[in-house]
């Protein structure tokens, strides 16, 4: 049986192994396709798929953009995506530009807690163009301020201590549009850690393509119960490992091995749904009952 993971990162955003060494472990590890979804860019997509070709590796292009649905943040994975879509790659260099701005604002954070970490030390290590807080980790820990990664989430940059800064979010509606726009399908990622399972038919009924049932931090349990949500509402099977390379813990890929029949799925997905007009409905927004 032939298995796929289709949520990746590399050193393109916040994950350490570049598209060669992610082929070449993929390769290892057996997998048939998988797909790059770094944050808010497509730039490691052409070094990954010519790595992937060498590999014998199916490769299906894919980013992986921030959204919130009613104050709720959830992330979007695109897939099969035309990295020259003007409008996208506008957006893209905006997502990209918040980003620095968020590393900037953390950096001025810890400053004021007297760590004199300075934000061109996490731009440098960071050598990309969407940098997130694992860059801001990692500098801390080169620089002697933490012992670890974890201690650094836990010490500064978790949600709510003292370095946290919110993510810029456009809307659900605004990115499923997005990615349709782009000739792309729409996948709600780990929908196990975003806890937004009311909110589901109204994604399905706003242009939602698929959920990524199968994640490393799903439990077998919640495996099962996306599946079998994903099926009520009509959405593609996807999953993946979320892997970042050896950004925090051990290594993910592997973890996850989606079977190739869900990625033939959403193949013939994209293909029925390509160049069609008017894919996305607007998604009034109101708290579920």
């Amino acid at each position: 049986m032939k298995f796929a993971d289709l949520h990746l990162h590399t050193f393109y955003s916040d994950g350490t192994y570049s598209p060669e060494e992610l082929a070449a472990r993929a390769s290892r590890a057996g997998f048939a396709a998988i797909s790059l979804t770094d944050h808010d860019t497509l730039e490691g997509c052409p070094a990954t798929a010519e790595a992937c070709k060498t590999a014998g590796i199916e490769f299906i292009p894919g980013t992986e953009l921030t959204a919130e649905i009613d104050d709720h943040e959830i992330h979007l994975l695109g897939y099969g995506i035309d990295a020259s879509h003007t409008e996208l790659s506008r957006q893209m260099a905006k997502f990209q530009h918040v980003r620095q701005d968020r590393i900037r604002e953390m950096v001025a954070r810890l400053n004021r807690l007297n760590i004199p970490l300075q934000a061109e030390d996490v731009f440098t290590l960071a050598n990309c163009r969407s940098p997130g807080r694992p860059h801001v980790g990692r500098a801390l820990v080169a620089a002697g301020f933490c012992s670890g990664i974890d201690e650094a989430f836990e010490r500064f940059l978790k949600k709510h201590r003292p370095a946290w800064v919110p993510k810029y979010k456009m809307s659900v509606s605004q990115a499923i549009q997005l990615i349709h726009d782009a000739g792309g399908l729409a996948v709600l990622a780990h929908p196990g850690l975003s806890r937004i399972d009311d909110y589901l038919p109204l994604l399905a009924g706003g242009g939602l393509d698929g959920l990524e049932c199968f994640h490393s931090q799903h439990s077998a349990t919640q495996t099962e119960r996306y599946q079998l949500l994903a099926r009520q509402y009509h959405l593609l099977i996807t999953g993946g490992s979320d892997c970042h390379g050896r950004s925090r813990g051990k290594p993910t890929l592997g973890s996850v091995r989606l079977p190739m029949e869900f990625v033939d799925l959403l193949k013939d997905r994209w293909e029925l749904l390509k160049g069609s007009p008017e894919r996305t409905q607007s998604i009034e927004v109101s708290p579920p009952a």
